[in-house]
């Protein structure tokens, strides 16, 4: 296999040189508003709520905000906070912090020029702003299971300088768009501060400051232009309510924080929130030492703060009968929990990262919701009922049992989940929703009707999916494969009957032939598909006949298939999801809807698959040195984009642009996975 790292030469480090943050930047990239804009930062809450913003501070899409509140958590997501504008008066002059793009395409204010820094610390962005002979730093992070945002502003260098801030809010969903008069926004005083209520029956909303004075806000600041909404053929204009102005002395060596907040008792002790977060994220890293400690002493930078970025994704979902649930957010900022996605990222965020407990959570949390055999696809962000339209996730659901458990023999949970496995297994077999069932004839799993989209290539344009993949789907008919092995497995080790899923896993293994399309020295994505018969489209689903267990294909089939992935599909940052020669390939993920729907899985690059391929790759050449710096693009992309976690996908086409969401649970579980896999192997 070539060394696709080649192409992506590391910086040599002066090794008395001190060592800088996996992510840090200077004037080179603050002071360039396309560069800053381009770089995205988040912080979560630890219930489904968050805060994010780029790094020049400009709004550049729906999503962006200093609290997006998770109002029935995990879901619920309120847009809240817009943002502070922030202006910081030294003597007789006076420094924008803050910068803003608008409809008339005037920049204004321009607060990204006196950027001098930007660092993560943790996962808390921190910036630097030189103001003259002044230095100002501002920090954000949130309060773990709390819809609270906390904004801390200190003076590291000069004379005491006067701090303005005006607070604009909003109260909408996070997936639309507000213009005045939309709301009715009662704002009221508080002590320090003023409590906001938009409308009526609204959840009350607090501004508050640990020093200084406020003054209640009535106006509308109209026209923000959100340029990532425009490409996304979206409407691109909103506006926000000032509801306060806070102002205060910034005197050297002190802070001043601004406190919003959802909560009913929000904590209003600085020093105890801050520490609360340190500790917090001191023993996530502690933790994934504790359980790696070989693998974490050589660990590059860009592994520990995935570490840190995979907890961001683990949020609170209870069930009646789990008041501990747990449940992963698929990405952010607009994907909800979804249990495909969750199944798959569940390894490397809990089980690579030391927390067996949270994987144990979120296994119970999801049994909850088993009907029929299937896991829901997601939850509505609305709320109401789970919808149950994936082949997948079920079966998924074994291979992240089956991982568990080999990390923690845990015989307890087992005994729990074998009665929900073996409905599942039954359910499949007999057959369930969406003509989902095993063919009698030869074991296979057969699934989809006219307007189902059931596999994780689940895109809809124009009312009609995209790939509908009805048939049998060569990744789901390895997992069912890899589900019956599994259930043998657990059978004997509770001591039931095991030989039917035997029996049943040999039945498909001998017919898992029929995939092979001997022409093409490849597997066909989907066969016995209705009016198609075998599609011969080179897709990556096929990896997973290879990187699951127990592979049905012989060894020469395996190292073949993960040649002509490594050929046709391998980007820097993933696979490919069709080859750049099939006829219906798409090479950009650009346009509106429609379009970008009609790309998603048409030569659109996923991040996620590259784990699959790395443990393909070491089981065909067992090289993992070689498979380690396959992932070596995406480490360095940490700084890129999404900053300090890994996005959802790229363009197919070079040079990969990243799009669709900046931080995506499957992508950064899936490379800490593969990572360690590397990092392990023997």
């Amino acid at each position: 296999m070539p060394d696709r790292t080649s192409n992506h030469p590391q910086p040599r480090r002066d090794a008395k040189a001190p060592a800088r943050a996996p992510v840090e930047f200077g004037r080179e990239v603050c002071g360039s508003l396309e560069a800053a804009e381009q770089r995205e930062w988040l912080v979560t809450n630890g219930i489904g709520g968050y805060a994010s913003g780029t790094v020049a501070g400009s709004l550049t899409r729906r999503y962006h905000g200093l609290l997006v509140a998770a109002l029935k958590p995990p879901l619920g997501r309120t847009l809240l906070v817009a943002k502070i504008e922030e202006t910081v008066r030294c003597g007789e002059a006076a420094y924008p912090l803050s910068t803003n793009r608008w409809a008339s395409g005037a920049i204004e204010p321009r607060g990204f020029q006196n950027m001098e820094s930007f660092r993560l610390e943790g996962t808390t962005p921190v910036w630097r702003y030189a103001l003259g002979d002044a230095v100002v730093e501002k920090r954000v992070w949130m309060r773990p299971g709390e819809n609270t945002t906390y904004v801390r502003y200190a003076l590291l260098r000069g004379a005491a300088a006067e701090l303005e801030l005006r607070a604009l809010v909003n109260y909408r969903g996070f997936h639309g768009n507000t213009h005045a008069g939309d709301l009715r926004m009662n704002v009221q005083r508080t002590r320090n501060g003023v409590h906001v209520v938009a409308n009526d029956g609204a959840m009350p909303l607090l501004l508050t400051s640990d020093v200084g004075a406020c003054e209640p806000g009535h106006e509308w600041y109209q026209d923000f232009f959100l340029p990532a909404e425009r490409d996304r053929g979206l409407d691109d204009r909103e506006d926000h309510f000032h509801a306060a102005t806070f102002r205060a002395r910034l005197d050297p060596g002190r802070s001043v924080t601004i406190i919003v907040s959802a909560a009913a008792r929000p904590l209003l002790d600085i020093a105890r929130t801050t520490e609360e977060r340190l500790a917090h994220e001191r023993n996530l890293i502690e933790t994934w030492s504790a359980a790696n400690p070989e693998a974490a002493a050589k660990a590059p930078g860009w592994v520990k703060q995935l570490v840190l970025a995979a907890d961001q994704f683990i949020v609170r979902r209870s069930p009646a009968n789990e008041p501990e649930g747990r449940t992963v957010i698929a990405g952010y900022h607009w994907f909800g929990d979804w249990g495909r996605d969750t199944m798959v990222a569940l390894p490397g965020l809990t089980l690579v990262t030391g927390r067996a407990a949270v994987a144990r959570k979120i296994l119970l949390t999801f049994a909850n919701y088993a009907d029929a055999g299937m896991l829901p696809n997601n939850f509505p962000d609305a709320g109401g009922k789970p919808e149950y339209n994936t082949v997948d996730a079920a079966l998924l659901y074994f291979e992240a049992l089956r991982q568990y458990f080999a990390a923690t023999r845990d015989l307890e949970l087992l005994k729990t989940l074998y009665p929900v496995l073996a409905r599942m297994v039954e359910a499949h077999g007999k057959g369930t929703r969406y003509h989902i069932h095993a063919d009698r004839s030869d074991g296979l799993l057969y699934a989809g009707e006219p307007g189902a989209r059931l596999t994780w290539m689940d895109a809809r344009a124009g009312g009609q999916a995209v790939t509908p993949r009805i048939g049998k789907p060569v990744e789901v008919n390895a997992l069912w494969h890899n589900a019956l092995l599994s259930m043998a497995q657990f059978a004997r080790l509770l001591g039931r009957p095991a030989s039917d899923y035997e029996k049943q896993a040999a039945f498909v293994s001998r017919n898992f032939q029929k995939f092979w399309n001997a022409a093409a020295g490849c597997c066909y994505d989907v066969i016995d598909s209705p009016g198609i018969g075998n599609d011969a489209s080179v897709r990556p689903n096929q990896i997973l006949a290879v990187s699951l267990p127990e592979s049905p294909l012989t060894p020469e089939q395996q190292k073949a298939v993960v040649d002509i992935c490594a050929k046709r599909l391998l980007t820097p940052y993933g696979l490919r999801s069709l080859a750049p020669d099939e006829p219906q390939y798409r090479g950009r993920y650009e346009g509106g809807p429609r379009e970008r729907d009609g790309a998603y899985h048409q030569g659109t690059v996923w991040g996620w698959l590259i784990g699959p391929f790395v443990q393909a790759h070491l089981r065909v050449y067992g090289q993992p040195a070689e498979a380690a710096a396959l992932l070596e693009p995406l480490g360095a992309h940490i700084a890129a984009c999404g900053l300090g976690t890994l996005g959802e996908i790229f363009d197919g086409d070079a040079p990969f642009a990243p799009r669709g969401c900046i931080a995506q649970a499957w992508t950064v579980g899936e490379v800490l996975r593969a990572w360690h896999e590397t990092a392990s192997w023997k």
